[in-house]
């Protein structure tokens, strides 16, 4: 990249404002083909590789360069672990869609919105609502006049989501049942690790939102962490959605994906505004994005597979299981917030 870099972040999405270095105040642009966005499963550290192009660049003169006015980005929410990489993946070829998987630099934001009244945030209040909109404009740049972006955001962004659901968002939220997702997480070795790493920060952010601690951490087992974990993500984007009144959210159940994913396929695209033909979907459906594991293509993941593991997960903690799910009726029983939304995703109102 040459001194025209401004120009290049004007003109499409080929520099991606990737990552923020808070110490020197600078961001890291790197330079991205349409292709490449469609490959990637994630947009954060991940994809630095010795080969992409980058450059750090000041906060303060990305801000000062004029964009035109883009639509507000799509969003998909999720709670971790549900197929929101598979759908992000399949609504990207969708030849409207510019898909964004896990931008590392809402991550930073949502870091950043935890403390940002605290006195040791980086940023004054009033500068994390300038940044955040000014990322926003950013990320949503794409490389075609009728191309709209759809940011798939990491399960730990979704504290952000009130404040990206604010203007009028379109937005899909993405769960299972808890009696799938227990052995969704537990017939997997990084999700087990995943969950024994941010149990801690979960059980802290749920504290929150009910207003009192549902449990010491040292006393949940790990079927009971995973349960946790999973009203946490639920608690936190069910609020999102009841505060946002003036989003257009829809909820999908994954399990029920899995069963009509055509139908559902298109009507996900539908929802987002975007035209999606059966023949189309079909044939997505049929082609190997449904065969492969949506984070990692080379490897094979079928959904045949993915049900021949969790029947073996549940066979291998049918107790801990059952423990985990008396756990969470428990939890409903004590929270009010907590059966609304267990309410909310059984009876879908």
């Amino acid at each position: 990249m040459n001194n025209t870099w401004q120009n290049q972040f004007t003109k499409d999405a080929g520099l991606l404002p990737h990552l923020v270095d808070l110490p020197t105040d600078q961001i890291l642009l790197s330079h991205l083909t349409e292709e490449d966005y469609r490959k990637a499963s994630f947009l954060d550290q991940r994809i630095v590789t010795p080969q992409l192009r980058r450059q750090l660049v000041p906060w303060s003169q990305v801000s000062q360069i004029p964009l035109p006015e883009t639509p507000t980005p799509q969003y998909i929410f999720h709670t971790g672990h549900v197929g929101s990489t598979l759908l992000s993946r399949l609504l990207g070829e969708i030849d409207a869609v510019l898909a964004l998987r896990e931008p590392q630099l809402l991550r930073t934001l949502c870091e950043i919105s935890l403390i940002r009244d605290e006195p040791e945030s980086p940023w004054s209040p009033e500068s994390f609502q300038s940044r955040l909109s000014e990322s926003i404009r950013w990320l949503s740049r794409s490389f075609h006049a009728d191309q709209r972006v759809m940011i798939k955001a990491s399960s730990f962004v979704s504290e952000l989501a009130p404040l990206l659901l604010a203007d009028s968002a379109d937005a899909l939220i993405i769960y299972a049942p808890l009696r799938r997702y227990l052995p969704t997480i537990l017939a997997g070795e990084a999700s087990v690790q995943e969950t024994h790493v941010m149990a801690g920060p979960r059980l802290k952010r749920l504290t929150h939102h009910l207003g009192k601690a549902p449990a010491r951490l040292w006393e949940l087992s790990l079927a009971q962490r995973v349960a946790m974990s999973w009203l946490c993500e639920l608690i936190t984007l069910f609020k999102a959605s009841r505060e946002s009144a003036s989003a257009n959210i829809k909820w999908m159940d994954f399990e029920t994906f899995l069963l009509e994913p055509e139908n559902i396929l298109i009507g996900a695209a539908e929802h987002f505004g975007h035209e999606l033909s059966r023949q189309k979907a079909s044939e997505l459906i049929s082609g190997p994005i449904m065969a492969s594991y949506s984070k990692a293509p080379e490897h094979d993941y079928s959904p045949d597979l993915r049900r021949q593991l969790l029947d073996q997960a549940n066979r291998n903690h049918a107790d801990d299981i059952l423990v985990a799910l008396r756990w969470a009726d428990n939890m409903a029983a004590q929270f009010p917030l907590v059966a609304e939304a267990m309410n909310w995703i059984e009876t879908g109102k």
